[in-house]
């Protein structure tokens, strides 16, 4: 199975940091138990002094260059990946799609109604590409513009009621589509390192939601269980 990450800077990470990726990468080789490549177009962190994906320096050097590959970027979101992703997908043979995005679609470039259409939009492309595609999606989690601004929360909520929907309209046995569960007792004290970003123990919970939509939703690998 070829598996490709999908996201914005939540994904990308910046440098010095391990990235949920990585913490995938660790539960895949745990768990998964099957033959599966971590496959994109761009291996890199986001460098904030470049402001540029251009840095290599992951938190744990072991951390291969081949499991490294995604398709994430600072700043990137649905709106942008819509475009991108059937060329991607077809060039990277694609099995899976684990794709985090939403909140800066809302934060800098589009409401609630005309992202969940981009989400579609991403949808369709893909499966032009490989028309089994397996897509897990995370709901967009509140940050602290959301905890300090009512009106930008209700646009996170709305986002998450319709890519629920979405879910649900676009899902056949052939393409399946799955929105995971938020991250049980996420807190931006703790789990984010500056309001939005993940902290260490975030990028295990982010990890754990597709780890565990994937085992319970289709028997892929098995439950998530933070180490390191």
């Amino acid at each position: 199975m070829r598996i490709m990450f999908v996201g914005d800077s939540m994904t990308i990470g910046s440098t010095g940091e391990h990235t949920w990726r990585y913490r995938m990468w660790q539960h895949l080789n745990r768990e998964f138990g099957r033959p599966y490549r971590i496959v994109g177009p761009r291996t890199g962190l986001h460098d904030h002094a470049a402001d540029a994906p251009v840095s290599h320096d992951y938190a744990d050097p072991a951390f291969p260059e081949r499991s490294r590959a995604h398709l994430a970027g600072w700043g990137e979101g649905w709106l942008h990946m819509a475009p991108l992703i059937r060329e991607e997908v077809a060039a990277h043979r694609a099995d899976l799609l684990l794709v985090s995005l939403g909140l800066i679609d809302l934060g800098f470039y589009t409401d609630a109604g005309q992202t969940a259409a981009n989400a579609r939009e991403f949808v369709a492309e893909a499966r032009a590409a490989n028309p089994y595609v397996r897509i897990v999606a995370l709901p967009v989690l509140p940050n602290i513009r959301a905890q300090e601004d009512p009106a930008f929360a209700a646009e996170v909520d709305d986002l998450n009621e319709q890519l629920a929907k979405a879910t649900a309209d676009l899902a056949t046995s052939r393409s399946p589509l799955l929105l995971a569960s938020r991250p049980a007792d996420w807190s931006l004290p703790r789990d984010t390192h500056d309001g939005t970003h993940p902290s260490h123990r975030g990028e295990h919970k982010l990890a754990a939601a597709f780890a565990n939509a994937l085992h319970q939703a289709w028997d892929l690998g098995g439950p998530y269980e933070a180490t390191g």
